[in-house]
């Protein structure tokens, strides 16, 4: 069926509120400092003690790469117990503990520090969290000695098949709100002159090569929740390093791929219903598109309004919402694992409600966990601390 497009541009402030455009958020920023304070300033206490760590330090001897280079497996490979010195084979939706996973883990925890610190100077703007964040950053992305090659080269290789695959791409995932954290310190004059310059250049080299390695063009053209995750990276680096071309091309790809072909009519997203994981992946895929649009709207408000004959975004988050209020009305089958460490406080549910000007997500999206220290939910959990998000 043909696909058409109605883009809806409102001409009022009141329209624009609606959009989420010049929504008032002095309000809803004191709410979440209220809400947040404790949890942030407590942990940001101890991270100002946490040494740096990157992946430099430790190594697999399995990697094709060397020591700068990002390497992980992947998730669902497990040896053959017909062939145990053989190419590994496939368990979908089943982890294999004794992957090497040092690097993920790496990335993950300056995913946790250095949001978690920027954060808590955004409560209190003491300098001691921002300079010890910028610690933590130049050490990935600044220093020659410890930094992280600007690629994923070596990324979810599965032994005695492949060194890397460009599904790697989505361990990455954790750098958005990196990312993020480094533009409120450079917005406030923070990070600058060399170590902002080259922080800027490590994700300028990382987009370009997300973007036209054949990894990155597999990765985008993969379908599902790699795609949206793809085009949130891009969309969050190409912001970061002022790249409004690439900021567009993310745009155009959201409204002419990921939409159409995602989205179904009643709002699920059938490439993740099918999976063995179908409740996770389909809270993963909302969020990824969420934090996609919210990226993205700041300099184009209209993709809110972005729909096909027969699907919206909203439509996304609507089906996925009173699964979310609760469990035990899904409709599919449970996940094979970690369904009941879910939900979290789902980062789709605050920006819907900036979106729309909503209360309701936002209401239970405060009642959701805020934290987890299960593996698979600190995985797929990548959107952490929403004052960096808000605005004053």
């Amino acid at each position: 069926m043909s696909m058409q497009y109605r883009l809806v541009f409102y001409y009022s402030c009141l329209a624009l509120t609606v959009l989420g455009c010049t929504a008032p958020e002095k309000g809803l920023r004191d709410e979440l400092v209220a809400l947040e304070k404790e949890r942030v300033l407590t942990a940001a206490d101890d991270y100002l003690t946490a040494d740096i760590q990157t992946i430099t330090e430790v190594t697999s001897p399995r990697s094709a790469g060397g020591p700068h280079d990002f390497y992980s497996e992947g998730d669902y490979w497990w040896p053959d117990p017909e062939n145990p010195a053989g190419p590994y084979i496939r368990k979908d939706g089943l982890t294999n503990p004794d992957n090497f996973v040092e690097h993920r883990n790496r990335m993950r925890r300056l995913s946790i520090i250095v949001p978690t610190l920027v954060a808590a100077w955004t409560i209190n703007h003491e300098d001691k969290y921002a300079l010890k964040a910028i610690e933590h950053s130049n050490a990935w992305f600044v220093n020659e000695a410890t930094r992280m090659n600007p690629d994923m080269l070596c990324s979810q290789a599965i032994f005695g098949r492949v060194t890397g695959r460009g599904i790697g791409i989505i361990d990455a995932i954790h750098l958005v709100e990196v990312a993020q954290a480094l533009m409120v310190l450079e917005e406030n004059g923070l990070l600058k002159d060399d170590a902002l310059e080259k922080t800027k250049t490590w994700f300028a080299q990382f987009n370009g090569w997300i973007t036209t390695h054949p990894y990155g063009i597999e990765e985008r053209d993969n379908g599902n929740n790699h795609s949206t995750c793809w085009a949130m990276q891009v969309a969050m680096y190409a912001r970061f390093t002022a790249n409004d071309s690439l900021l567009l091309s993310t745009k155009e790809f959201f409204e002419k791929t990921l939409l159409p072909e995602q989205i179904d009519a009643n709002g699920s997203f059938p490439k993740e219903l099918g999976r063995t994981k179908p409740y996770g992946y389909s809270l993963f895929n909302l969020d990824a598109m969420y934090t996609l649009l919210h990226i993205l709207g700041e300099r184009y408000p209209e993709v809110w309004q972005y729909q096909t004959d027969s699907a919206s975004i909203k439509n996304a988050v609507d089906f996925m919402f009173p699964y979310i209020e609760n469990k035990t009305s899904w409709p599919h089958q449970a996940d094979v694992m970690y369904f009941e460490d879910w939900p979290m406080r789902h980062p789709a549910l605050l920006f819907a409600s900036l979106a729309y000007n909503d209360r309701k997500y936002l209401d239970f999206w405060k009642t959701l966990p805020a934290e987890s220290e299960k593996d698979e939910v600190i995985r797929n959990f990548f959107v952490r601390q929403p004052l960096l998000w808000v605005k004053e």
